[in-house]
C-alpha cells in the first residue's frame, strides 16, 4: 500500500503535468485562439459595467501597490514609444492626425 500512495499525485501536480503536456503538443496559435474565444465569450456574457468595474479594481490595486516613481517610469516609456510611433520629432504624423480628427468629427472618442 505504501507504493500506491507514492504514485498518487496532488491535483496541483496533475494540473501542472497536464499543462506541460498541452504546451508541448500545441503552439502559440492554439493559445491565441482559445484566448480569443474566451474573451469573446466573456464579452458576450458581461456588459460594459463589468469591464468598468474590473478596470477600476485593477487600477486601484495597482495604485495601492506602486509609488510615484512607477507611474513616472511607465509614463516615460509611453512617451518614448509614442515619439517613435509619431516620428523622430515627436510630432503626430499627418495620417494619425487625420484619423483622430475623423474619429472626433463622427462622434468617436472625444477625449
Amino acid at each position: 500500500m505504501a507504493d500506491k500512495n507514492k504514485n498518487n499525485m496532488t491535483v496541483n501536480e496533475a494540473g501542472r503535468k497536464g499543462g506541460e503536456a498541452t504546451s508541448e503538443s500545441h503552439g502559440k496559435e492554439f493559445y491565441q485562439e482559445i484566448g480569443k474565444k474566451g474573451g469573446e465569450a466573456t464579452s458576450e456574457s458581461h456588459g460594459k459595467e463589468f469591464y468598468q468595474e474590473i478596470g477600476k479594481k485593477g487600477g486601484e490595486a495597482t495604485s495601492d501597490s506602486h509609488d510615484k516613481e512607477f507611474y513616472q517610469e511607465i509614463g516615460s516609456k509611453g512617451g518614448r514609444a509614442r515619439a517613435e510611433q509619431d516620428g523622430e520629432d515627436g510630432k503626430m504624423s499627418l495620417e494619425e492626425a487625420g484619423r483622430k480628427g475623423g474619429e472626433r468629427s463622427r462622434g468617436g472618442n472625444r477625449n
